[in-house]
């Protein structure tokens, strides 16, 4: 069984090794119960049995818990080869034993270890069983979902640490091969992106990798893609037709598919 509260307090103890009062951090530890918050959503939405909406929230509280250490040593939330923050969650919880911490019962270790590790990923992996798969999708939504919020909120300097600078972001240019994968629908790759404002339009294009229709419609909802866009205030012409030209995709889409 999944005791909820006692994981809660558990995640607690484990942020006091953590500067609580840095911006990133309290950004990452204010999405984490974000997030736990829309895994609920989603899953009571599906009528889920309460052990999996529990299990739901646990691995919500849990999908980002590596990413306290990748800000503290590398003061970055970009993910690649020598730090992928979903990949070090997993180690630490279960090559180091971290989620004994947060729950006594082992059956779930296998769906809260993949549906963690795979949170980021451009892609779910094949080959995963119904309820894993299930798992996969919710925490990947939720995630994806609050990450609108977080773009709409939250300061700019503590969403791209080490990369932010006031006199040039209202000037970047938005790259051709981030601006083409969203004109088709397709999500944005690590890789592609160069700039903060590509940052921003990756968050836009996760409209195209929602799992569950009730995502879609929060989105449109709580009228995301022009609060985010509307965040912009870019003086570049070229950037500025692009950004309406993506407003205007986005839009469609969301109109198309709810």
């Amino acid at each position: 069984m999944i005791d909820f509260i006692k994981a809660k307090n558990a995640f607690s103890e484990y942020l006091k090794q953590y500067d609580t009062l840095d911006g990133s951090i309290k950004m990452k530890i204010k999405h984490t119960y974000e997030v736990i918050h829309k895994s609920e959503y989603i899953a009571s939405a599906l009528n889920l049995k309460e052990e999996d909406v529990e299990l739901a929230k646990l691995i919500a509280l849990l999908h980002d818990i590596g990413r306290f250490e990748q800000i503290k040593e590398t003061k970055d939330f970009s993910d690649n080869k020598s730090f992928d923050h979903a990949d070090y969650g997993g180690y630490i919880l279960f090559n180091k034993g971290l989620i004994r911490d947060f729950v006594e019962d082992n059956q779930y270790d296998e769906i809260i270890k993949i549906a963690i590790i795979n949170h980021n990923k451009y892609q779910i992996q094949s080959g995963l069983n119904e309820k894993v798969l299930l798992h996969c999708k919710i925490i990947r939504d939720a995630d994806k979902l609050d990450n609108f919020r977080v773009k709409e909120l939250e300061k700019f300097e503590d969403m791209f640490p080490g990369h932010y600078h006031s006199e040039t972001i209202h000037n970047e240019k938005i790259s051709d091969k981030v601006y083409e994968d969203f004109k088709n629908h397709k999500c944005i790759k690590i890789e592609d992106r160069k700039t903060c404002i590509d940052c921003m339009i990756c968050v836009l294009a996760f409209i195209f990798d929602f799992n569950f229709d009730i995502s879609l419609k929060f989105i449109k909802e709580n009228n995301y893609i022009n609060k985010l866009i509307n965040r912009f205030e870019n003086q570049n012409k070229e950037t500025v037709q692009r950004i309406e030209e993506i407003r205007k995709v986005a839009n469609d889409y969301i109109e198309n598919h709810v």
